[in-house]
């Protein structure tokens, strides 16, 4: 008798600790829905800072904002972390029209610099315009169809793909690489198709890059429904000639911050869970969903924790992380200080996909950790957390992996993220209230976890 009677007793403690977990994680998710701070910050953050490019006058509004508000919510410690960060300015409005047409009158199209290209001044860029939507395509064109010429890359996302983000990394090549590709063949300028998942009206900016010993070339980004029309009138008139004007430069890397806010855990000896997002955002818009959404998470998972009583024993902290969008220099410098300080992270979590509806996380690539995570499901599905099928973190923590932290990501819907991504649309209003409380305390819930009951 002796044998069922010590599997009962292990049947029984473990439904305990399973329902114990179930009144926590219902907890949590209570708080946020109905007493829930994260759409106010959200407000705040977007309305009262408003852009927030690195190394401008929002950006260290921003970093005010955030250390004033973790120290409101009574975090144990808020710090600022100094870091170096690009300066890039975009100047006067852009212009980009067909001014020479066989078939067309003039035509202005919705274009906006890239993030870190040349101006082209006062003077503006006009010349004629190749079309392509690969590189190997331009290498195939070489430089005697090149030289002198405006390209156009006009590969757009693949809206066959599910999921968005994959879509997004199937295009996003022709914006990041698509200057210095055509430069090494002569072109004098790059129109670049926006990443956008739909026909729109508006264009999307983003970062791009100069590869070394190649010659820099001003870059725009044409709104998708206009990429269109541009084909179309190439088509019919394979000579027509295009003027760009840009007046956007690169200033002195300029001082900022990331914002570190941190709940002491009750066992020195433990790890530090980091939970974070992006302070900086393009300048078009609010950066409401890149990533706000993902700052205010980060800012009240810790909080909600402290609103139901929970004492951790790791060391949970939020950072808000400077520098994303066109530097990475606030996750760098995490790392860097990190190791420098000997911090031994267990694990990192990011949010950088938006405030829409959760629907799960990635997990890490440790066979191990990952299946810690996954085990968890049944827990979290009554919140519609299904989706733990990829692996991999996000671009701030990923300079942690070297140091063997897990990285998780918060994965919320996707469908509607590349509607607003780095374009003027990407404002408040655009965020729902339920599904951004939703996502805090998504994070929380998984945090919680962790730090229960680790990753190994």
């Amino acid at each position: 008798m002796r044998i069922p009677t010590i599997l009962s007793f292990i049947i029984t403690a473990t439904l305990a600790v399973a329902q114990s977990d179930e009144a926590t994680i219902k907890k949590i998710f209570d708080e946020a829905l109905a007493r829930g701070q994260s759409y106010d910050m959200l407000r705040q953050l977007t309305q009262d800072a408003g852009p927030r490019l690195s190394g401008s006058p929002a950006a260290a509004a921003a970093v005010e904002w955030s250390r004033q508000t973790m120290q409101a919510f009574r975090f144990d410690t808020v710090w600022l972390q100094p870091v170096l960060v690009p300066h890039w300015v975009r100047g006067k409005k852009e212009i980009g029209k067909v001014v020479q047409s066989r078939t067309s009158g003039t035509r202005e199209f919705a274009v906006c610099a890239l993030g870190g290209s040349v101006g082209t001044g006062t003077a503006g860029i006009a010349a004629g315009v190749i079309e392509v939507k690969t590189f190997d395509e331009l290498k195939q064109l070489g430089e005697k169809a090149v030289r002198g010429k405006i390209v156009f890359f006009n590969r757009a996302m693949d809206p066959t793909r599910m999921n968005t983000f994959a879509a997004y990394g199937g295009a996003v090549d022709q914006r990041a690489n698509g200057a210095s590709e055509a430069a090494k063949y002569g072109a004098v300028a790059v129109i670049v198709r926006s990443m956008g998942s739909n026909l729109e009206d508006y264009p999307h900016t983003g970062s791009m890059r100069y590869q070394p010993n190649v010659p820099q070339i001003p870059a725009i980004a044409i709104a998708t429904r206009h990429a269109e029309e541009l084909s179309k009138l190439l088509a019919a008139d394979a000579q027509l000639q295009f003027y760009m004007e840009t007046h956007c430069q690169t200033l002195p890397d300029a001082p900022s911050f990331n914002v570190v806010g941190e709940i002491r855990g009750t066992d020195p000896a433990q790890e530090y869970i980091v939970a974070g997002g992006h302070l900086d955002a393009w300048d078009l818009g609010e950066g409401a969903h890149d990533d706000g959404a993902g700052c205010v998470h980060a800012i009240e998972a810790l909080r909600l924790l402290k609103a139901i009583g929970y004492t951790p024993k790791r060391t949970l902290r939020a950072v808000m992380y400077m520098n994303e969008e066109n530097g990475l220099r606030g996750g760098l410098e995490y790392a860097r200080q990190a190791q420098l300080l000997k911090e031994k992270h267990l694990a990192a979590i990011e949010s950088d996909r938006g405030g829409f509806t959760p629907r799960g996380y990635t997990v890490p690539t440790d066979a191990v950790a990952k299946q810690k995570v996954r085990s968890w499901q049944p827990l979290l599905e009554p919140y519609g957390l299904t989706d733990f099928s990829q692996e991999g973190g996000g671009a701030d923590i990923g300079p942690l992996a070297g140091q063997g932290v897990h990285l998780l990501g918060f994965v919320p819907d996707s469908q509607r993220y590349f509607d607003y991504h780095h374009t003027a649309e990407d404002t408040f209003d655009k965020v729902s209230k339920r599904e951004l409380e939703l996502g805090s305390a998504s994070m929380a819930a998984i945090i919680y976890l962790i730090d229960k009951y680790g990753l190994k």
